[in-house]
């Protein structure tokens, strides 16, 4: 599929990777010392695979995908030299959380999705999985936005970002909501393989 508009170019021989991780309390590290927040442990997993990348930690707690879209330009607007050459998206678990409708969702990431496509960046969505407390109805129609928007985009799919620590006690924090530094580790350790594919061409 044609990007729309700027594509952006491959970045050059040498130079350290700019990987945007645009989310919510889970990309932030919520309840975590820096050095252990999601970002941190992702950017020294990439290095001991020899990635010369820098993780951005674009993550703001309690943000909804309405927030994430709120804020997406003046993001990419303050970032310096030209911007991120890639993007994680982690968004959504504070929409199931509230019970929002599974298409304002939808629409909020898709909105989002268009302006990295619009911009020529590579894109690994990160899915989310609706709480079992919002019913069965709910959880259908929530948990299929992730994979119709990686079609709709051609995009990377990481179908759910807590894959192997939701409800799991021992990866979690007291709140039973946010992963603790063990459980970011385990969450990087199953993602890193999609993140190295996303930067794979890149460098």
């Amino acid at each position: 599929m044609a990007l729309s508009a700027v594509t952006r170019p491959t970045a050059a021989a040498g130079d350290t990777l700019r990987l945007l991780a645009f989310g919510d309390s889970l990309t932030a590290g919520y309840g975590l010392p820096k050095d252990v927040s999601f970002t941190a442990q992702l950017e020294r997993a990439l290095g001991k695979e020899g990635l010369d990348v820098t993780v951005i930690d674009a993550g703001v707690s309690g943000d909804t995908s309405a927030g994430g879209l709120a804020r997406l330009d003046w993001t990419l607007a303050g970032m310096p030299n030209g911007g991120p050459d890639a993007v994680i998206v982690e968004l959504g678990a504070n929409d199931a959380l509230r019970g929002i409708d599974p298409r304002v969702t939808y629409d909020n990431l898709d909105a989002i999705l268009s302006e990295f496509r619009r911009r020529g960046l590579p894109v690994l969505l990160a899915g989310m999985r609706s709480p079992p407390n919002m019913g069965p109805e709910y959880a259908e129609a929530f948990n299929g936005i992730y994979a119709r928007l990686a079609e709709k985009h051609q995009v990377a799919l990481y179908p759910f970002f807590l894959e192997g620590v939701a409800a799991d006690p021992e990866l979690n924090q007291a709140d039973g909501i946010h992963p603790n530094a063990r459980g970011v580790a385990e969450i990087v350790k199953r993602m890193s393989p999609a993140v190295k594919v996303l930067l794979r061409d890149l460098q």
